[in-house]
């Protein structure tokens, strides 16, 4: 890990312990965002950004993602995955300005954002790692959220009986860091009870090619 990395690691360690057992970093700070300041968050991120409808490659055929999505970050900040390459959209006011607060609580720079819009409990993420080679061998991702609270779910790649239940909130803020994505899988579930919108912004650091 990058002395950036490690100097994320030492801050956040304030916050509380690392959620995860073993292999890799995963810290959780509740209500990073106030809830007066969410709700207004939540409204503006809703109207404002340029929410798409996107389809991916996967198990050799094109489905729909089930959620809305928009990539957002530095010019040079392209990201592929799935069989889709995204150029980043400039920043907006308000996106900027959560990077800049982000940045300063985890003494880190991040340079692009992936933001998703669940529109109810029927949009979800797929089990996954955020391991692309864009990212680097060991990424930091800081993860932020806003509206309904949904269940984020992570099980070890080889360790079956080794999983972790998060319900992440209105203003919570989730680090993901260390050798995490080599080891864990992570989702966010389908869910039959009802749910009103909720917003996830994942600032990522994309590297050079």
């Amino acid at each position: 890990m990058d002395t950036e990395a490690d100097a994320l690691r030492d801050d956040i360690a304030g916050f509380g312990d690392n959620r995860l057992p073993f292999d890799g970093e995963l810290y959780l700070v509740r209500q990073f965002y106030r809830p007066p300041e969410s709700d207004r968050l939540l409204a503006i991120l809703t109207a404002e950004l340029d929410w798409r409808e996107e389809d991916i490659f996967i198990f050799g055929r094109w489905v729909k993602v089930p959620r809305l999505m928009c990539w957002y970050g530095d010019a040079d900040a392209h990201y592929s995955y799935s069989g889709v390459d995204h150029a980043p959209l400039p920043w907006t006011a308000e996106l900027q300005a959560i990077r800049d607060k982000v940045e300063r609580q985890c003494r880190y720079r991040f340079n692009s954002v992936l933001a998703n819009l669940y529109r109810d409990g029927r949009d979800s993420m797929g089990c996954h790692a955020d391991n692309e080679k864009e990212l680097g061998p060991n990424p930091v991702i800081a993860s932020l959220s806003f509206g309904d609270e949904r269940l984020f779910r992570l099980h070890h790649k080889k360790r079956k009986k080794a999983s972790l239940d998060i319900v992440l909130g209105h203003g919570d803020l989730l680090l993901m860091a260390g050798t995490m994505q080599h080891h864990w899988l992570h989702a966010l579930p389908k869910t039959k009870q009802l749910k009103k919108p909720r917003i996830n912004l994942t600032f990522r650091r994309i590297l050079p090619s």
